[in-house]
């Protein structure tokens, strides 16, 4: 038996003001609205400003996820944990830069990459923690500011992904408390990592004259096996997790898989057995946020009154890596 367990305090989330919608992209690029639509489920993206990075969009989402909570102040964060591919800079870390902001001191902060998986791979570090004694409360955030690593040129990518971010405030639960972090479970299966990745600005390739004219340093993948890699993994470590603690799809109020793709979304709740109407979709208005997407959607659904204090939610990502996750929470 866990002496301790883990619960969501609190979430909020931030999409920045300027949106480019499917008919400002028909400008852009050789493609439609209806186009977009019947094959990603977008109608519009939130683009970061010139002057706003990783950190920049964190921060905005962790002060609404403080406003949002009766019991945490900032001065109780304990450690910051960010998931993200698209950090301020390759170093420091957007954690540390978000801890300066915050007015925080003397607590570890560090970036995670697990591409779009990156918060379930931050909340079940956190979970460790929490269950273990070592902390009270924690920090995670998945941000993403994707607009900066994408080709503009290439309609098969530039049309899918927006910015934004997403927080919650996880910490040990109360014993009289029902918002637990039941379970979670990530994983990677590195085999194709080459499928989903940005080729250069690394060790491997560092940036030079060539690699920026081959447009290297923007995001490339190869859209349809990622989409069937996608679907497999997610609902096959969703049912998994379940099975593991005696509980099935049905037992969910919802569930919310990343938001990668209106096509994968569904071909994941077709394979768990779980209508539409218990699948939390945002994809619609935020576009694929990577690390940012399953915290955006937690927290628009919690605000929106979609989700509720004791609901039974299941989360599921995939991401670059290639790595996926799934978590059970009840909020």
């Amino acid at each position: 038996m866990l002496k301790y367990q883990a619960m969501i305090d609190a979430v909020g989330h931030y999409a920045p003001p300027n949106i480019i919608t499917n008919f400002d992209l028909e400008r852009k690029v050789q493609t439609s609205d209806e186009w977009i639509r019947t094959r990603s489920g977008i109608r519009q993206r939130h683009i970061a400003s010139e002057h706003e990075a990783a950190s920049d969009l964190a921060l905005r989402a962790v002060e609404q996820a403080i406003k949002n909570s009766n019991t945490t102040k900032i001065k109780d964060i304990e450690m910051i944990i960010v998931g993200t591919v698209t950090a301020d800079h390759l170093f420091p870390s957007t954690a540390c830069i978000l801890q300066k902001k915050l007015g925080l001191k003397d607590i570890p902060a560090f970036d995670l990459s697990a591409g779009c998986s990156g918060f379930l791979y931050a909340l079940d570090m956190a979970k460790q923690y929490l269950e273990n004694g070592i902390y009270k409360t924690i920090l995670v955030v998945g941000v993403e500011v994707l607009s900066r690593v994408l080709n503009w040129e290439d309609r098969t990518t530039c049309v899918l992904f927006g910015d934004g971010s997403g927080a919650a405030i996880v910490k040990r639960a109360p014993h009289n408390c029902i918002s637990r972090v039941i379970a979670s479970t990530i994983t990677a299966d590195a085999s194709e990592w080459e499928l989903l990745t940005q080729k250069a600005g690394g060790s491997r390739l560092p940036a030079s004259r060539d690699t920026i004219q081959q447009n290297l340093h923007t995001v490339w993948m190869e859209g349809n096996k990622i989409f069937k890699l996608a679907v497999k993994a997610m609902s096959t470590i969703t049912a998994e997790l379940l099975k593991k603690n005696d509980l099935s799809v049905k037992d969910l109020d919802w569930i919310i898989p990343h938001q990668a793709n209106i096509r994968i979304i569904e071909a994941v709740a077709e394979k768990l057995n779980i209508p539409m109407n218990r699948v939390v979709v945002t994809i619609d208005r935020y576009a694929n946020t990577s690390a940012a997407s399953i915290p955006t959607a937690l927290s628009y659904a919690v605000q929106n009154n979609i989700i509720k204090r004791g609901d039974l939610v299941g989360l599921t990502a995939f991401g670059a890596g290639l790595t996926f996750g799934s978590c059970i929470i009840r909020y």
